[in-house]
C-alpha cells in the first residue's frame, strides 16, 4: 500500500488480514458531550481497537494531546498491538475528522504502514457492513521501535519564528468563523482569530458532502487556492492538533510533500497573552 487512504471496499476484503491493525481513533470536542470510547462499544468495525488521542499524548503538559515522548508511543503502540510491520487503518465515527491524527502519529514516530478509511464508520455503516459492539478484546502486546522525524513538527518557538520570517505557510484548518474570530471558541478562555500571516483552510473544503476526501487534482486545487505553489513549506494548524493532520492527509494525497503540524495549535497559541493575534 503506497496510499495514505483506504476505501471501505478495501478493508472488507483485508478484515482479518494477519498484519491489518484496525483503529477507531475518535476523538469528540470538549463541548461535544460524546465519550468516543462508549460509542466504540456501541458500535466498531470488526477487529478495530480504540486508539486514544488523549492517552497517546504528553501526560506532563496541561494542552490537550500533545505529542508523547519516543519511549512513551512505543510503549503504547506495543500494548495496542502495533509492530513495525503492522498496517494500520485508522478510522473515525465522524467520517475523517481525528483519523488523521492517528496516521499522522504513526508517521512521526518512523511507521509509513499507515492509512485512514476514507468515509469512516458513517461510510462502512451505510454500506450495511457488519458492526461489533462491546469493548475490543485486549490484543497480544508486541514490540514497537520509534524513529521519530522531528521535522514533521513544530512549536511555539517555531511559530513565533515564522511570523517574522514568513518563511513557511501557515494553513488553519478550524472553521472559517473560528479563523475571522466571528464565532466563539469552543474552549473557555480562549482568544479568538489566528496567527498572523496564516490562511484559512477549514477541513470541509478537502471533503465530499459523504465525508470522503476529494479526488487528489480537487485537492491540488483548493491546496493551491489557499496559496499552496510548491515555494515555501507548509505548517498546518486547526485548534489543538488534530484536525490539522486532515490538510497534512490531503498534501500526501495531492503528491505534495506533507510538512509539519504546529502541534499546540489555536489552543497554545489563543491561550496565551504573549503571542500576536490577527481577525
Amino acid at each position: 500500500m503506497s496510499s495514505p487512504l483506504v476505501s471501505t471496499e478495501w478493508l472488507a476484503q483485508h478484515l482479518g488480514g494477519a498484519d491489518v491493525v484496525i483503529l477507531d481513533a475518535t476523538l469528540y470536542l470538549p463541548n461535544e458531550n460524546k465519550n468516543a470510547r462508549a460509542e466504540f462499544a456501541a458500535a466498531h468495525i470488526p477487529g478495530a481497537r480504540f486508539f486514544d488521542i488523549n492517552a497517546f499524548a504528553d501526560p506532563d503538559t496541561d494542552l490537550p494531546h500533545m505529542v508523547p515522548s519516543a519511549g512513551r508511543f512505543a510503549k503504547l503502540a506495543g500494548a495496542l498491538g502495533i509492530g513495525n510491520d503492522s498496517f494500520c487503518v485508522f478510522y473515525d465515527q465522524r467520517g475523517i475528522f481525528s483519523a488523521a491524527r492517528g496516521w499522522w502519529l504513526m508517521g512521526l514516530f518512523g511507521h509509513d504502514r499507515a492509512a485512514v478509511l476514507d468515509g469512516g464508520l458513517p461510510k462502512w455503516r451505510r454500506e450495511d457492513r457488519a458492526v461489533a459492539t462491546g469493548e475490543a478484546a485486549a490484543p497480544a502486546p508486541v514490540s514497537f521501535r520509534p524513529d521519530f522525524r522531528a521535522g514533521r513538527l513544530r512549536g511555539i518557538g517555531d511559530m513565533l519564528g515564522n511570523v517574522a520570517t514568513q518563511a513557511e505557510l501557515v494553513l488553519d484548518a478550524r472553521a472559517a468563523g473560528r479563523f475571522n474570530a466571528t464565532v466563539p471558541e469552543p474552549r473557555a478562555g480562549m482568544r479568538g482569530g489566528h496567527i498572523p500571516g496564516a490562511a484559512s483552510l477549514p477541513i470541509t473544503e478537502l471533503l465530499t458532502p459523504e465525508l470522503t476526501m476529494l479526488p487528489p487534482d480537487a485537492l491540488r486545487a483548493r491546496l493551491a487556492a489557499a496559496g499552496v505553489d510548491g515555494t515555501r513549506p507548509v505548517v498546518t494548524s486547526c485548534g489543538s492538533g488534530v484536525t490539522a493532520t486532515v490538510i497534512t492527509l490531503a498534501m500526501a494525497l495531492a503528491g505534495l510533500p506533507q510538512g509539519a503540524v504546529y502541534d499546540g495549535s489555536w489552543t497554545e497559541w489563543g491561550g496565551r497573552r504573549d503571542t500576536p493575534v490577527e481577525t
